[in-house]
């Protein structure tokens, strides 16, 4: 998270172009950050919303023309209402953009603060989307295309989606219009080797509790939002290898459940009996090391998110696996058993280190 200064220094860089000279002094990047730091010690204004608290104070009694604002921090190249931005090209964080999509599916909102959650899509695939009920946005439906002007995408760990504000306009499609987007992609990509390793943070986890939040609880606090009790969840970051690259992949509560059987209420009944939360990772460790997976899904950052996975051999290497960890172990001086399907968990299996794929 940035520090005020750095909040202020941005928003400095924002709205300097747009005062004039005898404003300046007054929003400098000082008056800024004692702005910043009214509003988050003395307001108590949420971390998460006080830029944009600061912000709008400061166009208003500045008298910033709000239209040219917005449309420079746009800029020219974030989608029209003519030629709206493909949704897989919105992989700028904070841009705001114009994309003309369809509601591929809304899901139950968890919290008051959000109007409507869910997936848009179009031809080139599929984001979340999240409209904030303080935006008063109008209420959209299943299989309706819409343009979607001045929607901002928001990346986290390496996922994009589109926040709909109080600045955002909306304009529905007839579903027989020329508008209307018929065939929704996927940009979906598929990989196949050797469930190799499971990184930390797998298996049974705590999300924050926060609406907007989606971060791992460690330690009993949010990076974001300070101590927190947590949501239970389930998922497995795991790495395959096909002998020649490695692919990172996540696998939400549902897909752990495809590939091992364990459900997120059986896992939080084995947290419990055993008092550790870890026991949920190995045993989902011993499950899936060294066998073979087909994994399909979008790639986001590193990731490979997995929404398909077949299980395409019990516990077999991939052909010349064997030889080449043979002679990795051997450049390096390895002289333990050898890697064979029926020893591999004598050797480490979890590591915190990313892993960048090799020969890609």
């Amino acid at each position: 998270m940035n520090t005020l200064r750095e909040d202020a220094q941005l928003l400095h860089e924002q709205v300097a172009p747009h005062l004039s000279d005898d404003q300046a002094d007054d929003y400098d990047v000082d008056a800024l950050e004692t702005l910043f730091d009214s509003y988050v010690n003395t307001y108590r204004v949420p971390r998460n919303a006080a830029f944009d608290s600061v912000r709008n104070h400061v166009l208003k009694e500045a008298g910033v023309d709000t239209e040219a604002f917005w449309a420079s921090l746009r800029g020219g190249d974030q989608g029209t209402t003519e030629e709206p931005l493909p949704l897989a090209e919105c992989t700028t964080d904070g841009a705001w953009v114009t994309v003309r999509a369809k509601i591929v599916e809304l899901w139950d909102p968890r919290e008051d603060s959000i109007h409507q959650v869910g997936l848009v899509g179009d031809e080139s695939g599929r984001m979340k989307f999240v409209a904030w009920t303080k935006s008063n946005p109008p209420v959209l439906e299943e299989d309706t295309t819409y343009t979607f002007k001045d929607v901002v995408v928001d990346e986290y760990d390496g996922n994009y989606s589109l926040k709909i504000n109080s600045r955002s306009e909306i304009i529905e499609h007839a579903r027989d219009s020329p508008e209307a987007i018929g065939t929704v992609g996927t940009m979906t990509t598929a990989y196949e080797g050797v469930f190799v390793a499971i990184q930390s943070q797998s298996g049974l986890i705590k999300r924050c509790t926060d609406p907007e939040c989606t971060r791992v609880i460690q330690q009993g606090e949010c990076s974001e939002h300070g101590p927190n009790e947590g949501e239970f969840d389930l998922r497995i970051k795991g790495v395959l290898d096909d002998g020649e690259s490695v692919q990172e992949c996540l696998f939400t509560a549902g897909m752990t459940e495809v590939v091992t059987g364990i459900d997120l209420e059986t896992a939080m009944e084995m947290a419990s009996d055993s008092l550790d939360l870890t026991v949920v990772e190995r045993r989902l460790t011993e499950m899936l090391i060294g066998r073979r997976f087909t994994v399909e899904g979008p790639l986001l950052g590193r990731y490979l998110l997995v929404d398909e996975a077949t299980d395409s051999s019990n516990r077999a290497f991939a052909q010349g696996y064997h030889d080449a960890v043979d002679g990795l172990l051997s450049e390096y001086g390895y002289d333990g058993p050898g890697l064979t399907a029926e020893n591999i968990e004598d050797l480490p299996q979890t590591y915190d280190a990313p892993v960048a794929a090799g020969g890609n």
